[in-house]
């Protein structure tokens, strides 16, 4: 043993044989009141989507959506089956593509996936060329594709891109006599799946039903719209004499979009006696009150984001949503989803995806811009604040999603969904309702918030998908 353990040793032995001279603070804390904080919650998160959304009251539980009637007809997004290196389209997911959209004979479009070729592209290997004949429907199972035409001066100009589930040239259903409008060149590796005209023309032959459905799109598609695809409405203008004026009628969708406010519940229960005798200082079933509410917010958002019915992820119209240019998020593709729509109030993206942003800023010298939202200081991009929503999923493959929105009715936006006047009503939209006392003294309360959202034009919301959030 060292000198100097020597030394402390003793002098501890000398303190421990020493008369205590006054009351421990270990002792007098029995009679001390001691300062507690209300419990606290790592889960709650800063719920900024809940915060934005304009509430609009639901008071039948059930919100519709009238539109002008629309011929447009959109390509959507199709799943595939992968076993090994072999990739075949899912039957019913062909129902996706602009002339087979409704169409449900599981047995025709399964003899039509059967016709699908698997092809493999390099990058930079062209898939179409401009000009030559379209008579093949493509899938893209994986990878991404550039739409692109020759740019007024020099080079060429990219007009789309496409990635995993998008498809083109499903217009050719209705008949090859058609020319390739853009060159498709795969970006990355990318696998397709290719639809010769010649073998749907073979399975249609033998589906008399699918024929007919192919007709009836083709005819839909053919019939004049405005650039929203919404029917046309004729007008005469800078005319003189009496020439005969058109006549016209707004004609409205049959089937409008309706929202049915969805619940999200639980049952929360609470000890008579931990009720009665330990609320003092703070009310306990409050408490517990207070943090279930939180957590039933916390899921509110998320199923408004995620849900597959109403949620924003999955009610964007496919053709507002676009793949990223390359990895993470870059100001050109917060430029391109912006320029999609008029008056973007918000962006929302997952904290890791706005550092990602961040990330690509700063390699290009780019500073963006703060600003304020109800006393905080927001990163910014051309004047659009991007708030952080942690329930926008990252994929197994650190992708993730950032969602542009306009909102309101005002504007035909997007607007969250309520009803208030609830019985038992605590906070708008959501009540608590004592259910009982049962035989062992536990006392229930039912608790219950109702909400939806609604996108009123599908230009109000947009999605940038498939951008990288490495760390």
């Amino acid at each position: 043993m060292s000198l100097g353990t020597q030394t402390a040793s003793a002098t501890n032995d000398q303190e421990q044989g020493r008369e205590q001279l006054s009351l421990s603070t270990a002792a007098a804390r029995n009679l001390a009141t001691t300062t507690k904080s209300e419990p606290q919650m790592q889960g709650i998160s800063s719920r900024w989507l809940l915060r934005m959304l304009p509430w609009v009251n639901t008071p039948g539980g059930t919100y519709r959506v009238n539109r002008r009637l629309s011929f447009t007809i959109g390509d959507g997004k199709v799943a595939f089956e992968k076993n090994g290196p072999t990739v075949r389209v899912v039957p019913v997911e062909l129902a996706e593509l602009p002339l087979l959209r409704g169409f449900d004979d599981l047995t025709a479009l399964g003899a039509l996936a059967d016709n699908f070729i698997q092809r493999e592209y390099e990058p930079g290997q062209v898939i179409v060329h401009l000009g030559k004949k379209a008579d093949h429907v493509f899938l893209i199972a994986h990878g991404k594709v550039e739409q692109v035409r020759p740019a007024k001066y020099d080079g060429d100009a990219v007009v789309g891109r496409l990635s995993d589930g998008d498809s083109f040239g499903g217009n050719v259903l209705a008949g090859p006599g058609g020319k390739w409008e853009f060159t498709a060149r795969a970006v990355t590796a990318t696998t397709v799946l290719a639809l010769p005209h010649s073998a749907y023309k073979a399975v249609a032959n033998q589906y008399e039903a699918l024929r007919s459905h192919v007709r009836g799109r083709s005819a839909d598609a053919e019939k004049p719209t405005n650039k929203a695809g919404e029917s046309a409405i004729d007008f005469l203008s800078s005319h003189t004499g009496e020439p005969t004026l058109p006549t016209v009628f707004v004609d409205y969708e049959l089937n409008p979009r309706e929202y049915e406010l969805s619940v999200a519940q639980t049952v929360l229960k609470v000890h008579s006696r931990v009720a009665d005798l330990y609320s003092q200082p703070m009310n306990q079933t409050q408490q517990q009150l207070r943090l279930t509410i939180e957590a039933l917010r916390e899921r509110q958002e998320m199923e408004l984001v995620n849900n597959p019915d109403f949620g924003l992820l999955h009610n964007a119209d496919f053709d507002q949503r676009i793949p990223a240019h390359s990895g993470p998020p870059t100001p050109d593709d917060l430029d391109d989803l912006l320029s999609m729509r008029r008056g973007t109030k918000f962006l929302f993206a997952h904290p890791r995806a706005i550092a990602a942003f961040g990330k690509a800023c700063n390699k290009q010298g780019i500073y963006f811009d703060s600003i304020d939202v109800d006393g905080h200081h927001i990163p910014a991009w051309r004047g659009v604040p991007i708030l952080p929503c942690g329930k926008i999923p990252i994929s197994e493959h650190h992708t993730s999603s950032i969602i542009a929105m306009r909102t309101g009715e005002k504007d035909q936006g997007v607007i969250g969904l309520y009803q208030t006047g609830l019985p038992d009503e605590v906070e708008s939209g959501l009540n608590v309702r004592f259910m009982g006392i049962d035989e062992k003294a536990i006392i229930s309360y039912l608790v219950s918030t109702y909400y939806s959202a609604a996108v009123l034009v599908p230009d109000a919301l947009g999605i940038l998908e498939n951008v990288e959030v490495h760390a």
